[in-house]
């Protein structure tokens, strides 16, 4: 029979996969007898079995669960629903790729009319018990029956309104109680059923919740967006309640090993003092530097670096920690592996290897490859606030803001006057070259990570949105729409090339960091790699750019894009529009010094390394407008008579050539 529940004390050997990363960590951390609240984890087979019955508890569930509870109130020696001194639980998500924030939490489960009563004369302590069961009704009415979360706000402001006061903490006893019935009122009325009195209720249906929290459309999006498989659950943890609302002497606060943003070495968190963890993660209170705690509970202060520090020996990791300080004593309630910045990541790796935790291969392999791409184009200030209007492909990499302008012509002018603007179109075409040059950044409406946009964005190293599907453009109004605001030209937005955020504001960005750290990961990869590597470079500049980074040649060269340039592009239309052979080859003469100039800073800059170069390969429509921006009649009848069914089979690469055969020896020639 399948096993669905474990221990945290019988855990240790089973891994992420069943146990999620949260429920494997406690029971790590218990097997190295790190100060953790006992508790046990529903796996995540469990959960996975859960929804292919049709929501439905497995069989045998409910019997291991109630057997482990069995076991949990004989190690605390309390009993859950007591009304006395009861045992109270909170019920967590897990999942084995971690997906901070996503899923559900609830706390104090156990507590009803009757066990507030008791939990008030057992700890002496009246308002904590209170305030621990306006939670779990505020906490449970939202995740279990979806009442809205705003209403139980609105009803604590206007609470603290009455009472003129501004913070939770100065509300008495009396005023949490009175809380409660209030909040029982919101949910009676959202819920259509009384608060649960039943606590073994209610924690069979929170561990549904959790289950169903796995499947809301947060999470879904979250897992399209970091490739995490829907088929893997989320394992549920309950664990023994520590308190951190307890008086002055507790608290709750999240730290990690070393500086996220920065890599730097030494704690770094925040800490509030008589609060429960979701007051730190919800921002429902203002939390204080770490620091602060060091002078309000010392002790705990200097336990709590003594573990973090043994916690990071033992995964050889940055770690990310939630903690409780309950009357003094701490509490480890999470471990896991810390998200970080770009430069964060490349320094903790090299510092990491300086220090013995792991050798030069592993800090390589910790690096991930947009991780560098990030570091070689500005970004969005990781430290920025701000919220994203719409979404697009992240199409190539790199942040830019600036003023909105929606043709090319006036992207150049305004570039060229100096002014950051981001060149905003339906799609772009190679007409649209100058304009891209000019800009900071591209949005399109259309357009995929293929699009001409995105490819000449990428090339030159420009930040770019694609298929914008929220984006539209009224040219005649000089207005753009973006989801349900709307903007002129001129108005300021930031893209973010390597998330596909649109953001209506100025946002801060930081410039790109190459550093020590980053030359010194890319010298380790050196040493180990086998694969050499040569790059796309069209132009002398990105040659020298590609050589910069340790390209050993050119794999590919576009002649296509040199005639894109803004004082080329009228000679390769004259090329194109030419009556006969010999207007055309006076074209191509015109063209050859441009031709031999981009070859020879292009061979000058590779030193000798090999150069592959294509001769001009796309179908020569594409260097004409569109048939409606024709100048003349004559042009387009020629944009007429190119124009093909399918361009990828039509004039273009050998048949080019064959039909065109003085392009190719003038390319060859230059």
């Amino acid at each position: 029979m399948t096993t669905y529940v474990y221990d945290f004390a019988e855990g240790a050997e089973i891994g992420h996969d069943l146990l999620g990363g949260k429920g494997a960590g406690l029971a790590e951390m218990t097997a190295l007898e790190i100060p953790v609240p006992a508790g046990f984890t529903v796996t995540t087979e469990a959960c996975v079995e859960y929804m292919r019955a049709g929501k439905e508890f497995p069989p045998g569930l409910a019997d291991e669960i109630a057997e482990h509870l069995a076991r949990l109130e004989e190690t605390t020696g309390k009993r859950f629903g007591n009304r006395d001194d009861p045992l109270l639980v909170s019920v967590r998500s897990g999942a084995a790729v971690s997906m901070p924030g996503m899923m559900d939490t609830i706390l104090n489960l156990g507590l009803n009319d009757e066990a507030v009563q008791g939990l008030a004369r057992t700890t002496e302590n009246p308002r904590f018990a209170y305030d621990a069961y306006r939670r779990l009704v505020q906490m449970y009415g939202n995740v279990v029956d979806a009442v809205e979360a705003q209403r139980f706000e609105e009803e604590i402001d206007a609470l603290k309104e009455e009472r003129r006061v501004t913070q939770d903490v100065e509300l008495s006893a009396d005023d949490l109680a009175e809380l409660v019935e209030r909040f029982k009122a919101i949910y009676r009325e959202g819920a259509q059923r009384e608060f649960p009195q039943d606590a073994r209720d209610q924690l069979e249906r929170a561990v549904r919740a959790v289950f169903d929290s796995w499947e809301t459309p947060r999470a879904q999006v979250y897992r399209r967006a970091h490739g995490i498989p829907d088929d893997l659950g989320t394992a549920v943890n309950v664990v023994q309640m520590v308190f951190g609302n307890k008086g002055d002497d507790s608290g709750t606060g999240v730290c990690f090993t070393r500086d996220p943003s920065t890599g730097e070495a030494g704690i770094w968190g925040e800490f509030l003092t008589n609060a429960q963890g979701e007051d730190v993660v919800a921002g429902i209170r203002t939390p204080e530097p770490l620091a602060q705690m060091k002078q309000k509970l010392p002790e705990a202060y200097e336990q709590l670096r003594d573990t973090i520090q043994r916690l990071e020996d033992h995964y050889r990791e940055m770690q990310d920690i939630e903690f409780t300080v309950e009357e003094g004593s701490l509490y480890i309630l999470q471990t896991r592996s810390a998200k970080r910045t770009a430069v964060a990541a490349l320094r903790i790796a090299v510092d990491m290897v300086e220090e013995g935790l792991i050798s030069r291969e592993e800090a390589i392999g910790r690096i991930e490859a947009s991780q560098l791409d990030q570091l070689l184009h500005p970004m969005i200030d990781p430290n920025a606030d701000y919220k994203d209007a719409a979404k697009g492909l992240n199409a190539s990499p790199g942040a830019a803001r600036g003023a909105v302008v929606l043709d090319a012509d006036s992207a150049d002018a305004r570039g060229r006057s100096g002014e950051d603007v981001i060149l905003v179109r339906r799609e772009t075409t190679p007409d649209d070259i100058h304009g891209l040059m000019a800009a900071r950044g591209v949005l399109t409406a259309h357009g995929g990570m293929t699009s001409h946009a995105a490819v000449v964005a990428r090339g030159m190293g420009k930040p770019c949105v694609a298929g914008c599907e929220a984006l539209s453009i009224d040219l005649d109004s000089r207005t753009l729409r973006i989801g349900d605001n709307e903007l002129r030209e001129g108005d300021t937005i930031t893209i973010d090339g390597g998330t596909g955020d649109v953001i209506l504001d100025e946002v801060n960005l930081v410039p790109p960091q190459i550093n020590e750290d980053f030359e010194t990961i890319l010298g380790w990869a050196d040493e180990v790699r086998r694969l050499r590597v040569r790059a796309n470079a069209d132009t002398p500049e990105d040659a020298a750019k590609a050589r910069e980074f340790g390209a050993e040649g050119i794999g590919l060269c576009r002649t296509e894009h040199m005639f894109m340039a803004a004082d080329r592009l009228p000679l390769v239309r004259s090329m194109i529009m030419a009556s006969g052979e010999e207007e055309r080859r006076a074209a191509l003469a015109r063209l050859l010094p441009f031709q031999q100039e981009d070859f020879e800073g292009i061979f000058e800059a590779m030193a000798g390394l090999p150069v592959t170069i294509r001769l001009l390969d796309p179908p020569l429509h594409e260097f004409l407008p569109p048939l409606e921006e024709a100048e003349k009649p004559e042009m387009a009848r020629r944009i007429r008579a190119l124009q093909e069914a399918n361009p990828m089979l039509g004039t273009r690469g050998c048949r080019l050539g064959l039909m065109f055969p003085e392009i190719y020896a003038m390319q060859v020639q230059a």
